[in-house]
């Protein structure tokens, strides 16, 4: 009996040890990331830290944001961006470290309603113009609001519809316009529509890829993260196989 409770206490001191010494290299990263990328990387933060015990501690918003933020010497160890000029911009600047830069997805932009039956699937919607607010992105910030004004100007609609075009900030933004009621329709990230399941809920057009740019969106290490063996980690467990059937689940294509 004495021996069994010895047993246990020795036990329970090694696994305190391990949690110690876990612990004692845990670190924490902190992630600016593109508003696009929400739901997918709040999971892949959380299989991370689960993983590896290291803390991540997200920042969401336009990536054009995030750049004058990071200009003006914002603490960011890592910056995942919704496009790929930005993390170029960095690395060519100085403040995005050299080797770094990576495509970790290519995003779909799909046009949505939560309303179902409303959008079609070749998005005739647009052309018969029956709504009164059409919800983008502001297209000098965000990458999924330019690739909306370049379909639309790809279908010779932009000028028919400037009148009812309704602005987000971000891509969130825009998405909470249309989810609201504020806008009928708008123009978002397939992320921000589709769960992990594959289900999207209301009515919606996947728009043809020719209709505009690759939506290439990728990361760079900042040079605050240079020195973290938890932001160097974090940007190796991104391109794991883990993070990819993830971000893929959440209809991204997979960059390099």
């Amino acid at each position: 009996m004495k021996n069994i409770s010895i047993l246990r206490v020795l036990s329970a001191l090694a696994l305190l040890m391990c949690v110690l010494a876990r612990s004692a290299f845990a670190d924490e990263v902190h992630v600016a990331v593109a508003s696009n990328f929400t739901a997918p990387m709040q999971k892949i933060a959380s299989d991370f830290e689960k993983d590896t015990g290291h803390k991540v501690i997200l920042s969401f918003g336009a990536t054009g944001k995030f750049y004058a933020q990071i200009k003006n010497g914002a603490p960011f160890d890592v910056l995942l961006a919704a496009d790929d000029e930005t993390p170029a911009r960095l690395e060519k600047e100085g403040m995005g470290v050299p080797g770094s830069r990576y495509t970790y997805a290519i995003g779909t932009l799909v046009l949505w309603s939560p309303q179902r039956g409303y959008v079609d699937g070749s998005g005739e919607v647009l052309k018969k113009g029956d709504f009164r607010h059409l919800s983008i992105a502001n297209p000098k910030l965000a990458p999924y609001g330019a690739a909306a004004v370049e379909t639309l100007k790809q279908l010779g609609l932009l000028d028919a519809v400037q009148a009812k075009l309704v602005q987000g900030e971000n891509i969130t933004q825009t998405y909470q316009f249309i989810a609201s009621g504020n806008a009928e329709l708008g123009f978002v990230a397939l992320s921000q529509v589709k769960r992990e399941s594959g289900a999207i809920e209301g009515s919606y057009w996947l728009v043809p890829k020719n209709l505009y740019a690759p939506i290439r969106q990728d990361a760079v290490l900042l040079v605050k993260g240079r020195s973290s063996a938890a932001a160097q980690q974090f940007l190796k467990y991104l391109r794991g196989g883990q993070a990819a059937a993830i971000i893929s689940g959440y209809g991204y294509n997979q960059g390099n």
